[in-house]
C-alpha cells in the first residue's frame, strides 16, 4: 500500500487586527475570524501574546507604558517569524497599529493580505483605504479583498505558492 504524502505544514501567519479591544470583537475573533484562517494557515495571534495577569499587574504597578512596549517588541517577533500577514482593516479610519504591522511586514517582504468589507471609502480617490496601505499591501504580493471567503481563498493560494 502506498503511503500518503504529507500535505506540506500551513505557513505562519500573523493576523493583525483591533479585534481585541472590544467585547464584540473579540467574540467575532474567537467564533469566526480565527477558525476559518486556520483552515488555510496557522494563525499567530498576537492576542494571545499578552496574558489578563501581566495587564493587571502593570496596572496595579504603574507600569503599563513599559508593558505596552513590551507587547510592542512581541508582536515584532511575531511577525519576524511569520510567512504571510492577514490584516483587517474596516473602519472609517483602519486601526493604527494594525496598519502599522502591515508596513512592518511589508518591509519585510512578507505577503501582506487586507479584509475590507467596509463600504465606507477612506482613501484617495478610486481606493478603498489610504494609498500607502493599498501599495504596502500589493507591492508586497498580497491582496486587498472584500469578504472573509476571498482572504481565505488567497490565503490559500499564497500558501500553495509558499509550498512550492
Amino acid at each position: 500500500m502506498d503511503a500518503i504524502p504529507a500535505s506540506p505544514p500551513r505557513p505562519r501567519c500573523y493576523v493583525a487586527s483591533p479585534f481585541g479591544f472590544t467585547d464584540a470583537g473579540r467574540r467575532y475573533y474567537a467564533d469566526v475570524y480565527l477558525p476559518a484562517l486556520a483552515t488555510v494557515v496557522d494563525p499567530v495571534d498576537p492576542w494571545a501574546l499578552t496574558t489578563a495577569a501581566e495587564l493587571a499587574s502593570a496596572a496595579a504597578l504603574g507600569t503599563s507604558a513599559d508593558l505596552a512596549l513590551t507587547i510592542g517588541r512581541r508582536n515584532v517577533e511575531a511577525i519576524r517569524s511569520s510567512q504571510l500577514l492577514a490584516a483587517y482593516l474596516d473602519g472609517q479610519e483602519p486601526d493604527a497599529g494594525t496598519v502599522a504591522e502591515v508596513g512592518y511586514a511589508a518591509a519585510l517582504g512578507l505577503p501582506c493580505f487586507g479584509l475590507r468589507t467596509d463600504l465606507r471609502q477612506s482613501g484617495e480617490l478610486g481606493l478603498a483605504l489610504n494609498l500607502q496601505v493599498v501599495t504596502f499591501v500589493i507591492d508586497s504580493g498580497g491582496r486587498l479583498v472584500a469578504s472573509l471567503d476571498e482572504l481565505l481563498a488567497a490565503l490559500a493560494g499564497a500558501a500553495m505558492s509558499l509550498a512550492r
